[in-house]
């Protein structure tokens, strides 16, 4: 049995929602340094590129309290499914966008708020979630677990984000 450091892995359903998890952490953080290199390409502006970050972040800071009472109401494994959908589709659809050359600064910017919205609600049914994945013994291991994975993926995706940017640059995609 795994023991100390990663107790909580012991556990099917969070080892499948932390390798998960993981997975939807590096993802996104190689979006966000898409995002802000495909900014930059379509308008050359540092400004712009602040006003990235703030659509992306405004919907969290204005919605994050008003969502964290709303997941306490809800079933959050079904939450965490619609927030993870809307995320995907809002991928997808900056996906289409820029592969069919329609992208504007504008859809950037709607799909970045679009995307903090949806954030707003996964940040805290991710946290809340862990409650009813492990045992009361293994709470305190599962968080720590859950936030390395959190720091791990906001190290990798940003790299990995920036290494595929340059090589598919190289390669002529962009």
């Amino acid at each position: 049995m795994l023991g100390g450091t990663f107790a909580s892995l012991a556990n099917r359903n969070f080892r499948l929602f932390f390798c998960g998890q993981l997975v939807s952490l590096i993802g996104t953080w190689m979006q966000s340094v898409a995002q802000g290199w495909l900014m930059h390409r379509l308008t050359a502006s540092a400004f712009m590129l602040g006003v990235l970050g703030f659509a992306q972040f405004l919907p969290v800071t204005l919605f994050s309290l008003w969502a964290g009472v709303v997941v306490d109401h809800m079933d959050k494994r079904r939450l965490l499914y619609a927030t993870q959908t809307a995320m995907l589709v809002q991928a997808a659809l900056l996906a289409v966008v820029v592969t069919t050359g329609a992208v504007r600064p504008w859809m950037v910017l709607v799909l970045a708020m679009g995307f903090g919205l949806a954030n707003a609600f996964d940040l805290p049914a991710r946290q809340s979630f862990l409650v009813e994945l492990v045992d009361r013994e293994d709470l305190g291991n599962a968080i720590a677990l859950n936030s390395a994975a959190f720091n791990t993926a906001r190290i990798i995706g940003p790299a990995i984000g920036g290494v595929l940017l340059d090589v598919l640059g190289e390669a002529g995609c962009f």
